[in-house]
């Protein structure tokens, strides 16, 4: 096993922190026993924003997908790092909502109700471990670590994907409840 490098000291204990921490702040958050809406925003404009995001970044992967694959590496990392920002722009968005607006309960009967708490559970487990993943892609990448980035991504690209792509059709299925 190699040593840890100057950068990596610094990098691999902020990640994993922040892996650890950011699915804890969004579960206790989602367990408040009061909301403070402190922007005075109805509860069905949050999801229709973070459902924007979602969809945007999911276009964004497979474009920066694309562009890796026709080896267009400069425009793969700025694409990526686009996709990037709107999943941190989403989760500060995500984490204000929890704080401002109580929870919907999805109201849906029958084999749909299945089919919405399977796309909803998966999401969200697959929500928390794509932290790590994609920042340990970001880092490896623009660490110029090319190998490593390439054998994480191979991960991380469809689990983000999945993600992004099921927060939209949560809000889907959501949306006659907001």
């Amino acid at each position: 096993m190699r040593a840890l490098t100057k950068s990596d000291k610094i990098a691999v204990p902020v990640i994993i922190s922040l892996s650890i921490l950011v699915p804890l702040i969004v579960l206790v958050l989602m367990l408040l026993p009061e909301r403070y809406n402190i922007f005075g925003i109805q509860s069905g404009t949050f999801p229709l924003f973070h459902a924007v995001l979602n969809g945007s970044t999911a276009v964004l992967l497979v474009f920066g997908y694309f562009f890796m694959t026709i080896k267009e590496y400069r425009l793969h990392r700025n694409i990526m790092i686009t996709a990037f920002s709107l999943s941190a722009v989403f989760l500060i968005s995500y984490v204000l909502s929890k704080i401002s607006n109580d929870p919907v309960p999805y109201g849906g009967e029958g084999i749909m109700r299945y089919i919405y708490f399977f796309i909803l559970i998966s999401h969200i487990v697959l929500s928390a471990i794509i932290v790590p993943l994609v920042l340990f892609t970001m880092y490896r990448g623009l660490t110029g670590e090319y190998l490593k980035h390439a054998r994480i991504a191979r991960w991380t690209f469809p689990i983000w994907f999945y993600v992004a792509v099921t927060g939209v059709l949560v809000y889907i299925f959501m949306l006659p409840y907001y």
